[in-house]
């Protein structure tokens, strides 16, 4: 955080509110995020890991981001505008990834009907 907010205090944001962008004040182009990420993915990772599929593309951080909280228990809908789904999009996408669900679905059901 305080990288980020020392950045903020030096360069602002773009009008968009983006924090980083061309010094003609454009975005980047996806050439140049990849180029970054790969480095970026070489400074951070082990070697065994910088040679896996780990954190390949930065969507892969979102996606990651959104299995944790329907994981968690986030519920579709709250996950669906945290990550700017909808939520029919979200079951399609990520139903998948929901794991390891059912003992606590049961157990909720059970206590709604206790109560």
């Amino acid at each position: 955080m305080a990288v980020l907010r020392e950045h903020l205090d030096a360069f602002g944001t773009a009008e968009d509110g983006r924090l980083f962008v061309t010094s003609g004040g454009r975005s980047f182009s996806g050439s140049a995020y990849a180029q970054v990420w790969k480095q970026a993915r070489a400074l951070a990772l082990a070697p065994d890991q910088v040679e896996s599929p780990l954190a390949a593309r930065p969507y892969d951080l979102r996606h990651a981001a959104v299995s944790l909280g329907l994981n968690a228990g986030v519920h579709a809908p709250e996950a669906a505008e945290r990550a700017g789904h909808g939520v029919d999009v979200m079951l399609r996408v990520y139903a998948k990834c929901i794991d390891g669900q059912r003992d606590v679905a049961n157990q909720r059901i059970e206590d709604a009907l206790a109560a």
